[in-house]
């Protein structure tokens, strides 16, 4: 990688405000909130997944869903906010609140989709056609519509997803009318083979202009090989989650994301530029503990300080 003729630009989706929290024990005050989003934005983030609209009892922690888009799109005009909605209502609340990418969870795992959105997958697809109908009624003023295939790798309800599963699910997906695909390892269970073959083969059916970030976990410690692995398929984004926060509340084991000052600290260290600022993203923990004290944090980058050989891939000679 490090033969590359230039420094190319990937995109770092932070997801801790939206999937961090959602597996939080304790519910983030929203100026706090606002707060931890500040400091992210001020580090150089400029896509964030800010919310979940799901019914506050089964979700607490995202009750203030629409607030915070409202005051993200307000204060920070340059940020591309997304939101997970699941279904057409969640979805149009999101739009209405602002939200610019509308993250619509699809679960590979038949028994994922059944406990995370109380549905099959079939009508998973079906929810989210209607979801693509309704925003392609709004002509200039739709929102991008992303699917997001969750538990592309493997499931801890059901085991093994066969990948042709995956595909076939992608292939419907793109035919329902998907602006983005991406795929999604809930659980933390991919490893670097399987990271290369399901990226290849998924993009063969959807195209590498719809194919979006790569949304890794770090349950069994491969999340930054499987980054690796990625970009040697020429995989641009990720999504990653500050201080590691994060898991399906709805998938038994899943665990934090990859951490978001790791993955930044790997990608300019390969000569990838992020735009981001990694000591002042490293800074924007502060705000995160304040909000949620008590909360464990992770973070190697984070705990071992930045190591003074780095050097920055928009400084690199």
């Amino acid at each position: 990688m490090r033969n590359m003729p230039d420094r190319p630009t990937v995109l770092v989706r932070e997801v801790g405000p939206r999937d961090g929290l959602q597996n939080a024990r304790a519910i983030m005050p929203t100026e706090a909130k606002l707060r931890w989003i500040a400091a992210m934005v001020e580090a150089g983030l400029r896509e964030i997944d800010v919310a979940s609209f799901v019914p506050p009892a089964a979700m607490p922690q995202m009750a203030d869903a629409a607030e915070v888009v409202r005051a993200v799109r307000q204060n920070h005009p340059s940020v591309h906010t997304v939101a997970l909605a699941p279904n057409l209502r969640g979805a149009q609340n999101a739009a209405a609140a602002g939200a610019q990418t509308l993250l619509i969870p699809v679960s590979a795992s038949e028994a994922h989709s059944r406990s995370n959105v109380r549905r099959s997958r079939a009508e998973q697809v079906e929810a989210f056609r209607g979801i693509v109908a309704w925003a392609r009624s709004l002509n200039g003023a739709a929102p991008r519509i992303e699917a997001g295939i969750s538990t592309a790798f493997g499931c801890s309800l059901q085991g093994v997803v066969p990948e042709d599963e995956v595909l076939s699910l992608a292939a419907e997906l793109a035919e329902a009318g998907a602006d983005v695909i991406a795929l999604a390892d809930t659980l933390g269970y991919a490893n670097p083979a399987k990271v290369r073959r399901l990226v290849r083969a998924v993009r063969g059916v959807v195209g590498v202009e719809r194919f979006g970030n790569l949304h890794l976990h770090d349950t069994m410690g491969t999340g930054l090989a499987n980054v690796l692995a990625a970009l040697e398929e020429d995989v641009r984004g990720f999504d990653g989650a500050l201080g590691g926060l994060g898991g399906c509340p709805f998938a038994p084991g899943s665990v934090g994301n990859i951490n978001t000052e790791d993955l930044v600290y790997l990608l300019e260290s390969e000569g990838f530029d992020t735009g981001i600022d990694l000591p002042a993203l490293i800074a924007a923990r502060e705000p995160l503990r304040e909000g949620l004290p008590g909360e464990p944090l992770s973070g190697r980058v984070a705990a071992a300080g930045i190591p003074r050989t780095f050097q920055p891939a928009r400084l690199a000679a």
